[in-house]
Order: C-alpha cells, then structure tokens, then sequence
C-alpha cells in the first residue's frame, strides 16, 4: 500500500517537467536551424555554379575557333565564381565545343560543364567538415551563319 501511494504521489507531481519539455525543444529547433542554413549554403553554391556555366557556354560561343573556346570558357566561369565569391577547393571547366567543327547554315551549339568542390569550412561551425561536389552543365547556341574556323 505504501508503494501505490508513493508512485501514485510521484505521478502528481510534475515539477520540473516543462524545463526538460523547453530544454529538449530548444535543442531540437537548433538542430533544425543549423540543417536549414546548411541546406540554404548548398543551394546557393549549386545556383552559383550554374551562373558560372552559363556565363562560361556564352562566352564559348561568341568564340570565333575552337582553340579559343574552351580558355574564354574557363576565363568566364572563373570570373563569375569570384564575382558571386564562391570560393571552390578544385573547379573545373569542361567544354564541348564539336559544334564549330559543322559547317555555317547548321545550328550548333557549345556545352559547358562546371564542377567546383565546395568546402563545409565556410560554414564557420566547429565540427563541421568535409566538402561537397557541386556540377553544372550549360548548353549556348553558335550563330548559325557565322563562319566557323575548325
């Protein structure tokens, strides 16, 4: 009988039990800000990323040889990675420029790829390491009728 009483007494009461509720909270929703604001960096890095393959495909494409293509590429993508201040740990800029071996009157096109290794250092955390590959591709059109040097 004493048992019941002491456990039926314990039940009642609850003193305390908001602070472990508040403090459990608290660490929950710090958990979920910090995921957030990783995720939000990793999208910006991808966004910036596909700016810079884009300004690279452009650039290639107003390119009047091949073997200038693809240094205008990397030229223009480089730029534009430090222009956002994206800082990668190793960036590479392939391009696909096949289009300039066709003949005027075909369309043709340059395709550019950006892969840049994004470092989790910025994140400014302690603990926090690592890195994260981020590739984009984009493609530009060559003036149809411009003459082509292959």
């Amino acid at each position: 009988m004493r048992l019941t009483r002491g456990i039926s007494r314990a039940r009642r009461d609850d003193r305390g039990d908001v602070t472990i509720e508040l403090c459990l909270a608290v660490v929950i929703l710090i958990l979920l800000l910090g995921w957030m604001y990783a995720y939000g960096v990793n999208r910006q890095a991808h966004q910036k990323v596909e700016h810079a393959a884009t300004e690279g495909a452009r650039a290639a494409s107003l390119a009047r040889t091949i073997a200038t293509a693809t240094p205008l590429a990397y030229q223009a993508a480089a730029g534009s990675m430090d222009g956002q201040g994206l800082k990668c740990a190793t960036m590479n800029v392939n391009a696909d420029t096949s289009g300039f071996r066709t003949r005027p009157g075909v369309p043709a096109t340059v395709e550019v790829t950006v892969t840049c290794q994004v470092s989790f250092d910025a994140l400014g955390w302690p603990g926090v390491n690592g890195a994260r590959t981020v590739t984009a591709t984009a493609i530009s059109p060559i003036d149809t009728y411009r003459e082509r040097t292959r």
